[in-house]
């Protein structure tokens, strides 16, 4: 393959970002989501092994394509080699950002619910 490119992923999973490497990421015919495959992730033949790339290869495997909604996306760079990738938590701070509702969370009162 002559340099073909990598691309990393963040996007937000519910209360997770994920950092994933892929070799293929482009807009997806379902309106609203990107889609993402050929998941690249490191070589076993380091003595440390990474629990978190451990957990994302496990959550992806056997997956050919994922559809990823466009508001979880955080960021998406194309980069010279892919890296480790990761799962972190969200973590939460006081201040005036706010996470997007996801559905489900409160529907508002319409005049039929009276």
């Amino acid at each position: 393959m002559a340099n073909q490119p990598v691309y990393k992923v963040i996007f937000q999973n519910g209360t997770q970002v994920f950092e994933v490497f892929a070799r293929q990421i482009y807009q997806s015919d379902m309106w609203g989501f990107i889609e993402v495959e050929e998941f690249i992730f490191g070589e076993r033949s380091q003595i440390l092994v990474d629990p978190s790339e451990e957990k994302l290869k496990s959550e992806f495997n056997g997956v050919k394509r994922s559809y990823i909604p466009l508001q979880s996306v955080i960021r998406i760079d194309e980069v010279d080699k892919e890296g480790s990738g990761k799962i972190s938590e969200v973590t939460t701070r006081e201040g005036n950002v706010a996470s997007f509702p996801f559905a489900g969370a409160h529907r508002p009162s319409s005049p039929s619910d009276e």
